[in-house]
């Protein structure tokens, strides 16, 4: 298969679930085909260009934002009975995740879906499973009101709440100098957004992506050129492989949980039932439990059963393998200076 087609097909990945049917097709019934000494740069195209890590701005007023954001992301006087921050569920020493199925909340209640990384999420095409915000700085002002997360009653409850404790006044005025008055619960998530911006966890598979070859072991390139052939890449394109599109979970063997009905629930249209955001796989192996229902503990599992609900293949002993190592590649880093916590809080 050239690489022109499978360019082409990618450009799909937004369309409805009978296109992605008809090229699965396309893509199962024509081979691309590449040896074990044959090179993978002529796969790399459909990845994009190589991430790189962030840096703290250098200007005064945007690293007052960034700061401040830091401060937000870890305040747990953010949650009703101040236990919660954004950091007890997207953790910065964690990859973003907790490793729970589903995150604990107020009062010990659980949340309904499993909490995704909050790594390079700024990238993808919207936030929450359900695609719900259209960014960070929104998606930050969603947890902080949810009854079952961190259960403020109210915007205005957390405006005052920050404006009663020592400090953040401060924060706000020297991060929005010319907003009056500066603690707004916009900008409590302006700032939250301007920290998690910085979550780019570059690693090996972006040396790969800027021509090393060699910054992928034998297994994990075999795994690339499987991971394409298969037909992973439909979905997983990109730069994050990943986030840039919603798809129908279960394409070709229907999901077994269907109480959760994806995108459905937020659009109430039929065409949109068990879709959800495509996830990245940036860090995939460090971000389990898999799928908005944390359904798979363990990365292999979620591989198969993707093979067989999404491509309806059974993947042979050695092809599994290969894409595992391939999907393990994919761990990156994230600088020690972004995820570090803040140095102290205001009014402690």
């Amino acid at each position: 298969m050239r690489l022109t087609s499978l360019l082409f097909y990618v450009s799909f990945s937004r369309m409805r679930v009978h296109i992605f049917s008809i090229m699965l097709v396309v893509i199962g019934s024509v081979s691309i085909s590449l040896n074990a000494d044959e090179t993978v740069k002529p796969l790399l195209a459909v990845f994009g260009n190589p991430l790189k890590a962030a840096k703290l701005p250098k200007d005064a007023l945007t690293l007052a934002q960034v700061e401040l954001g830091r401060t937000l992301y870890h305040e747990k006087r953010l949650s009703k009975d101040n236990s919660i921050s954004c950091n007890s569920c997207h953790r910065t020493d964690g990859f973003g995740v907790d490793g729970e199925k589903f995150s604990l909340g107020f009062n010990n209640h659980r949340t309904g879906r499993n909490s995704p990384t909050s790594f390079n999420a700024f990238m993808h095409i919207s936030q929450f499973w359900d695609g719900r915000a259209p960014t960070v700085e929104e998606q930050a002002k969603g947890p902080i009101l949810a009854g079952g997360e961190m259960a403020m009653p109210s915007a205005e409850a957390v405006v005052a709440k920050l404006g009663e404790i020592e400090g953040y006044e401060a924060l706000f005025k020297k991060a929005f100098p010319k907003s009056n008055p500066a603690i707004t619960y916009d900008n409590v998530g302006k700032a939250i957004g301007a920290y998690e911006r910085l979550f780019v966890t570059p690693g090996r598979f972006d040396k790969l992506l800027a021509g090393k070859e060699k910054a992928l072991k034998e297994p994990e390139l075999r795994g690339l050129k499987k991971f394409v052939s298969v037909g992973c890449v439909a979905c997983h394109t990109g730069n994050l492989l990943g986030g840039n599109a919603y798809q129908k979970l279960g394409v070709l063997k229907p999901w077994p949980n269907q109480k959760d009905q994806g995108r459905f629930d937020l659009t109430k249209k039929e065409a949109d039932k068990m879709f959800f955001k495509v996830p990245s796989l940036r860090n995939i192996a460090k971000t389990g439990p898999y799928f908005h229902d944390g359904s798979s503990d363990k990365l292999e599992d979620a591989v198969q059963r993707m093979a067989v609900h999404q491509l309806g293949k059974e993947l042979s002993k050695e092809d599994h393998a290969d894409i595992v190592a391939f999907l393990r590649s994919l761990t990156g880093k994230l600088p020690k200076a972004v995820a570090a916590p803040p140095k102290s809080f205001p009014g402690q």
